[in-house]
């Protein structure tokens, strides 16, 4: 491997705002090696909706102590703020040092860490932290796959409860919205899989026809009034409702869709907050259906390294066998990041974004 250099590049936030605060540097330190440790040299970068929550401080960042790659880490004079902040929370690369006996150097590893826009990241926990690659996956394949994957099979097992049945061909109704999107389009596709009844909602004709592709039985256009997206899902369940509905838009469905097309004794799982957060919920409106309602965090079903390697290991094949795929929108380097920001929230885009490290 090459010598490891003492400084590198990366995108900082000096402080809360727009894409326009994103700041490329090519001076940041490279995070030191401790006991139990890997130094992963980024491949690519995930590019996900929490990571402008953290950009805009919608999300608290985590404090400079307790963010061994916090740029201020190295300066004792400066451990009060989150900020300047290195965002970012999965990544792919090739481990250059290791003081980890599981995680030799020059192995390729996928993970879910903070602070991964950067050459380099430090990942303090690797049992939990990263899964090495196996030989049929690319870096590119299992970042673009990896965190919004584990997210959705995490869902569906956990927060859902939904399994696949052998010998049963129709699961219960489901409803995806976004589901061209990173996470909607993994939730389709590993819903069909379990056999769910899938309807899917997209903005537009060109996000319908690939949320039909990935596996949705109904698509509805979400761009059209919203009473009509509700007539349209009550019309297609004849009225009965949806068992579970996935929503990552949040305010802009929550009240006005959700909660009048989840059927009786339904759940609605809503886990993020494209709109906007969803606001305080009068919980008297849950009565009449009996409504169960979720703010699931992936992180929280994977907190040990067993969890972590179950569901990995059947994302991973998941993907090997070709029963569902990685949905790349677009790959961009590193230092045009502000650009994918501008994109991701715009809202016209489809599957993953990534960042390439040069």
């Amino acid at each position: 491997m090459a010598p490891i250099p003492k400084s590198m590049f990366g995108v900082i936030i000096p402080y809360p705002g727009g894409p326009d605060v994103l700041e490329y540097r090519n001076d940041l330190p490279v995070p030191s090696l401790g006991e139990g440790q890997i130094l992963v040299r980024n491949e690519y970068i995930g590019v996900n909706y929490i990571d402008t929550y953290f950009r805009t401080g919608l999300y608290k960042p985590p404090s400079p102590s307790s963010n061994s790659n916090h740029p201020s880490t190295n300066n004792p004079d400066d451990t009060s703020s989150p900020y300047p902040l290195i965002t970012g929370k999965e990544g792919a690369g090739t481990i250059t040092a290791s003081s980890h006996p599981s995680y030799p150097v020059g192995s390729r590893v996928v993970y879910l860490a903070d602070s991964t826009y950067a050459q380099y990241t430090l990942l303090t926990s690797p049992p939990t932290q990263a899964t090495l690659l196996p030989a049929s996956l690319t870096p590119e394949t299992a970042c673009a796959a990896y965190l919004q994957g584990l997210t959705a099979l995490t869902f569906i097992r956990e927060a859902a409860g939904i399994t696949q049945q052998l010998g049963i061909s129709e699961g219960p109704w489901t409803l995806v919205h976004a589901a061209a999107g990173g996470t909607g389009s993994m939730l389709v596709q590993i819903l069909a899989v379990m056999g769910a009844k899938i309807i899917a909602t997209a903005g537009g004709k060109q996000k319908c026809e690939l949320a039909k592709k990935l596996g949705a039985g109904w698509v509805v256009d979400s761009s059209l009034p919203q009473e009509e997206v509700v007539r349209q899902v009550k019309e297609i369940t004849s009225n009965k409702g949806v068992d579970v509905i996935f929503d990552g838009v949040g305010k802009a469905t929550f009240g006005t869709v959700d909660l009048e097309v989840v059927a009786r004794k339904g759940t609605v799982i809503v886990f993020g907050n494209a709109s906007g957060a969803v606001e305080p919920v009068d919980l008297f409106r849950l009565m009449p259906k009996n409504i169960k309602i979720m703010r699931p965090s992936m992180p929280g079903y994977i907190t040990t390294p067993e969890e972590k390697e179950a569901f990995t290991s059947e994302l991973f094949d998941l993907l090997v066998t070709g029963k569902i795929h990685a949905n790349i929108h677009q790959v961009y380097p590193l230092k045009d990041v502000a650009q994918a920001h501008i994109d991701l929230e715009s809202r016209k885009t489809t599957g993953k974004l990534l960042l390439k490290v040069e």
